[in-house]
């Protein structure tokens, strides 16, 4: 038998359609909806900084998360360390995430097109111009915004620092 806190968590993870859904009863609330989205192989305080900065923009929060073989495509063969379930719980248990959509692509761009959130935001490594999905949010009258990132923190990082401690131990 499930908890009421797996089950919270759980009610996060929501296909492309449940997603649309939600986004659309949001926006009849006056709800102004962010997105974002990314690997979250190892997280880390720079991602929860992004992500809280993120969710600061609006009133509700999407994470699109890159699939398992998506992140295979991007990153390679050895990564994600974590599967997609699994980080798709650990940002279900964050506060400010209201909903994740797992997406196969190697760009949120589907997704992005069928939610039309109201707010884009991606990491200020960015321009504005080149942001997968920037040009249709703005065309449905939204914005496309980027956050600069806590320096020195990456998923890559870290594993090449266990690597390195490995090596050395």
């Amino acid at each position: 038998m499930r908890t009421n806190l797996e089950q919270t968590l759980l009610s996060k993870i929501c296909t492309a359609d449940e997603a649309k859904t939600l986004v659309s009863s949001w926006k009849k609330q006056g709800k102004k909806v962010v997105f974002t989205n990314g690997v979250f192989d190892l997280l880390h305080i720079g991602h929860i900084t992004y992500m809280a900065k993120a969710a600061g923009e609006g009133d509700k929060l999407i994470i699109g998360l890159n699939s398992d073989s998506s992140v295979k495509r991007i990153k390679g063969e050895t990564r994600p360390v974590n599967d997609q379930s699994s980080r798709a719980a650990i940002l279900a248990a964050l506060f400010f995430v209201d909903a994740i959509v797992i997406f196969e692509d190697d760009t949120p761009l589907d997704i992005i097109s069928n939610l039309l959130p109201d707010v884009l935001i991606k990491g200020a490594d960015y321009a504005i111009e080149n942001i997968v999905g920037g040009k249709e949010v703005i065309a449905n009258g939204g914005q496309v915004k980027t956050i600069t990132f806590v320096e020195g923190y990456s998923s890559t990082s870290i594993i090449e620092k266990i690597k390195n401690q490995h090596k050395a131990g």
